[in-house]
């Protein structure tokens, strides 16, 4: 499934039961994934994205043959940045940008305040903690076009539904989203859909 991870670790990926080719995930969030992508955002390990964007380009092939015009990471907050030293998320949307032939721009969203870590949260504050937090920087680029949201984990969705309000403000035409693994709570939602 992904030759990243030992066999053992490998036997730990879930493949979502996707039903939506709008928002794809790679793998249901859990075992050697929920692991890797730990390493990738909280222990410095920006060698992780390689692997996960591999991933990422694979499931992007079910999205159909519509390819989006532009590639947009989500962003994080510029002292978060600091900290981290690099976007998960900027790492993980640049060669997938390349393998659809789309535009990469990394800061085509701006996240306008800290918000807390949504990993802390319960469902409904997820989603007022992150409400307006992003604004379009680029509606020249973005103004007209079928924009690609690329993220690390969807559990709620909260995240991703505040980027791509923020880029229809801004004048997208579509938004879709691609992520490298959802949760298993949001893969049966997917599934009741």
């Amino acid at each position: 499934m992904m030759t990243a991870f030992c066999p053992s670790c490998a036997s730990t990926l879930t493949l979502p039961n996707a039903t939506d080719p709008r928002h794809v995930a790679a793998f249901v969030y859990g075992g050697a994934i929920a692991r890797a992508i730990a390493r990738f955002k909280f222990e410095k390990r920006p060698d992780v994205a390689r692997p996960l964007a591999a991933a990422l380009r694979r499931a992007a092939l079910v999205m159909g043959p519509d390819p989006p015009d532009i590639v947009v990471p989500v962003p994080l907050y510029p002292r978060r940045l600091v900290e981290r030293g690099y976007n998960q998320s900027a790492l993980l949307a640049a060669p997938v940008a390349r393998d659809l032939g789309a535009r990469f721009l990394p800061m085509g969203l701006l996240r306008t305040r800290d918000t807390q870590h949504q990993a802390t949260l319960d469902r409904a504050a997820r989603a007022a903690n992150i409400a307006g937090a992003f604004r379009a920087a680029r509606t020249d680029a973005i103004a007209r076009r079928r924009v690609l949201l690329v993220d690390d984990v969807r559990t709620s969705g909260a995240t991703l539904a505040a980027c791509a309000e923020a880029l229809f403000a801004g004048g997208a035409r579509d938004v879709r989203s691609l992520v490298v693994a959802q949760t298993e709570e949001d893969s049966n939602r997917e599934r009741r859909r």
